[in-house]
């Protein structure tokens, strides 16, 4: 590849500032890793590039370990710095249309059982910090939010008397969760001691020691130090609360739509992956108890 065809790439990136750094900065080396396919290949221009030559440079990729989700970003970057050649009518065609990412498998939601969570939540410590967490860790669990609807929530998004909390969600998405009982009684701990806490005017249901809004690579840390201090021995992050959430409310109701209405997703095969946790979780009960049941499921 000649210098002059590799400044392309340099002067495709300084359009990019729309985007955030972290994209650019995967864009950059990723067209890189294909400068140096067509370096080895002896690609002089980006116009003699073909699809069969770039399905190669995907296949090399995949041999070498790296996942269909990081395939398919290659492959956007490679698709939109052709467009853009396309634009300064340096090249005809876009090799990159037509070509096929291998797919990833299906990652299972990591989840903890009844037992475990009720371990992870029952916080008996009361200094004021465990008293917030309690709240936190109970809300997540109780409603299945997402962790930047925790962080976002304000005083006025609880209904306590109803027990109902309002968030909004992914493309501004308004829904109502019930809030459980357990919730309920943390939620109004914390908020007793909560002004010693909050900035003046600081609307924020959740604060940290600064008084002003959690944030949520707090509550991040916060859940994995609970997590070594109330003995569980996996690690736990903020969305193993709410995938094990929508497990136990539809291992126990088996309705897929409301668990659907409850998580707040658009589509229902998003919740689909649920039913998969359900059938594991059948399986292994069934392997466990069964007196013919086949051993060693995989």
């Amino acid at each position: 590849m000649t210098e002059n065809e590799k400044n392309r790439v340099n002067e495709f990136l300084s359009t990019l500032y729309h985007l955030s750094a972290n994209t650019r900065e995967a864009y950059q080396h990723d067209l890189e890793l294909l400068i140096q396919f067509c370096d080895n290949q002896q690609i002089s221009t980006w116009a003699v590039l073909d699809g069969r030559q770039l399905g190669s440079f995907i296949a090399s990729r995949h041999r070498q370990g790296i996942g269909g989700k990081t395939l398919q970003r290659n492959l956007s970057a490679i698709r939109a710095f052709y467009r853009y050649l396309i634009r300064l009518e340096l090249v005809k065609r876009n090799p990159a249309q037509g070509v096929i990412t291998p797919k990833s498998p299906k990652r299972l939601p990591r989840t903890l059982d009844v037992d475990q969570t009720g371990q992870l939540v029952d916080i008996t410590h009361t200094d004021p910090l465990a008293i917030r967490d309690r709240a936190i860790l109970e809300l997540i669990y109780s409603s299945g939010l997402r962790l930047s609807e925790l962080t976002g929530l304000q005083l006025g998004s609880l209904d306590l008397a109803d027990a109902v909390v309002t968030v909004t969600g992914k493309g501004n998405k308004t829904r109502k969760i019930p809030t459980g009982k357990k919730a309920i009684t943390a939620i109004q701990h914390w908020l007793k001691i909560r002004n010693e806490f909050a900035a003046e005017d600081e609307q924020a249901l959740f604060v940290s020691q600064r008084g002003t809004r959690i944030s949520p690579r707090s509550v991040q840390l916060r859940l994995q130090q609970w997590a070594v201090r109330q003995g569980l021995v996996t690690h736990v992050n903020p969305h193993m609360l709410r995938h094990s959430f929508a497990t136990h409310i539809l291992e126990s109701s088996s309705d897929l739509r409301a668990v659907q209405e409850l998580l707040g997703h658009a589509d229902i095969s998003t919740t689909q992956i649920y039913t998969h946790l359900d059938f594991e979780h059948l399986a292994n009960v069934y392997d466990k108890s069964h007196p013919r049941a086949k051993k060693g499921r995989k």
